[in-house]
């Protein structure tokens, strides 16, 4: 595909990117009990959705809506604080879109491709000719530009954004058969022997939940799902195996519109959906050469942050290979391969190893912990031990198969409630 920066331009200004920001995400467990997915804390400073949106934003695209449902009050407060700097009056915005029964009186939002249909008087208002669907929970940075000028340049009335995943992986994904033209022949929803790439017999094309439609095309694909009384309204599960079932789809790899990877890497892309898998890209962070370059400043990721006094260190034993955000105050301890989110205290003599400090958290002195991911505004006592032993802390908090464990506020509470009644 030869891409053109100039017509690539005209299409991000006939287009509207549709965030749906609106999923709990269960399987981050108490990490989304108060807050939606896409409002959870990323990367020392970020949002999960933050990604997206400057996406959005880097692209071209600055005709933005974004679908909420679940536990929003965070999410919205962020979008509201955060970016509020498009400007109405040259039609630059991003538009909060809280699901409000518009089918009935008794129907949210069903789906994904539900959320879409019920803001379709919205959509039809702003007159876009594609619309950009996205997720808004994953961590990557994609020129969705390119992605456009590829959909135009096929043809297709529908384009699926794919990463190329190695096989063993992409039976955890909903993975594209594709033809030599990229034109998509079948869906199969997490394969035991996923189809392979043409040409790359070791890859397959697993769906980033990321699509472009022409809008008038959407819009009839979406009335006709609505009137499906079979369907579950979702975009993955009806709208995309319909559409590949009647030849309409295309698919588009990642490596294509990947801003910042080189040709020999692994284009990055995260779906941290687990705690597992949250901790892990949080530390990815920590590398010497991160595969997420955050320091790019031609592809910046916005959002909103206070103003705070620069990070302090004082007298501390050795700090290796992690990440500091800004009001954070560590006195004699020792950190490695850590991330501390704002307003983050350690006190003497503790020692934090693989750690993720969420905003506000307080370690008393002298506590060890280890493999952690530490909920925003948590006091750890002094002297708490976390990650030495697994039946401790499986009692006590949160703790994967993998040996990574996740205090919150609550979990807390319940600790020093039942140490007071002994």
């Amino acid at each position: 595909m030869t891409y053109d920066p100039h017509s690539s331009h005209e299409l991000t200004r006939r287009s509207m990117a549709l965030v749906l920001a609106g999923g709990r995400g269960s399987r981050l467990k108490q990490l989304t009990d108060k807050r939606a997915k896409p409002g959870v804390y990323f990367g020392g400073k970020y949002r999960i959705i933050d990604f997206a949106l400057s996406n959005c934003l880097n692209s071209g695209i600055r005709r933005i809506g974004v679908v909420t449902q679940y536990k929003s009050h965070s999410l919205l407060r962020h979008l509201q604080h955060g970016w509020n700097f498009l400007r109405a009056e040259i039609n630059e915005f991003v538009d909060l879109l809280p699901a409000q029964q518009r089918v009935d009186e008794d129907t949210w939002y069903r789906g994904t491709a539900d959320a879409v249909f019920q803001n379709l008087d919205i959509l039809r208002s702003h007159d876009p000719e594609y619309i950009v669907v996205l997720a808004g929970d994953h961590i990557y940075k994609m020129d969705y530009s390119r992605l456009l000028a590829d959909h135009a340049a096929s043809g297709a009335e529908c384009t699926v954004g794919c990463i190329e995943a190695p096989l063993a992986e992409a039976t955890a994904f909903g993975v594209m058969a594709v033809d030599d033209d990229l034109k998509i022949v079948d869906f199969v929803e997490k394969p035991a022997e996923p189809p392979s790439m043409p040409g790359n017999p070791d890859r397959a094309l697993a769906s980033m939940g990321i699509y472009v439609f022409n809008a008038e095309f959407l819009y009839g694909e979406l009335a006709r799902d609505v009137a499906d009384p079979e369907s579950a309204h979702d975009f993955g599960h009806n709208i995309i195996p319909r559409l590949v079932a009647d030849g309409h789809a295309h698919a588009h790899p990642f490596s294509r519109s990947c801003v910042g990877c080189q040709p020999d890497e692994e284009p990055y892309w995260r779906d941290v959906g687990t705690i597992d898998a949250y901790w892990s890209a949080n530390l990815d962070l920590t590398e010497i050469t991160p595969s997420l370059n955050l320091y790019d400043r031609n592809w910046p990721i916005w959002t909103y942050q206070q103003q705070l006094p620069s990070a302090k260190f004082v007298l501390n034993e050795k700090i290796q290979h992690s990440v500091f955000s800004a009001g954070c105050i560590v006195t004699g301890s020792s950190i490695r391969s850590s991330v501390l989110f704002s307003e983050c205290v350690v006190h003497t003599d503790s020692s934090l190893d693989e750690a993720v400090l969420l905003p506000d958290v307080q370690i008393g002195k002298g506590s060890k912990l280890k493999r952690v991911v530490i909920d925003r505004g948590c006091r750890i006592p002094p002297g708490m031990i976390i990650g030495d032993d697994a039946d401790d802390d499986r009692a006590r908090f949160e703790r994967t198969d993998n040996g990574v464990t996740l205090v919150t506020r609550p979990m807390l509470a319940a600790l020093a409630e039942a140490a007071g009644r002994r």
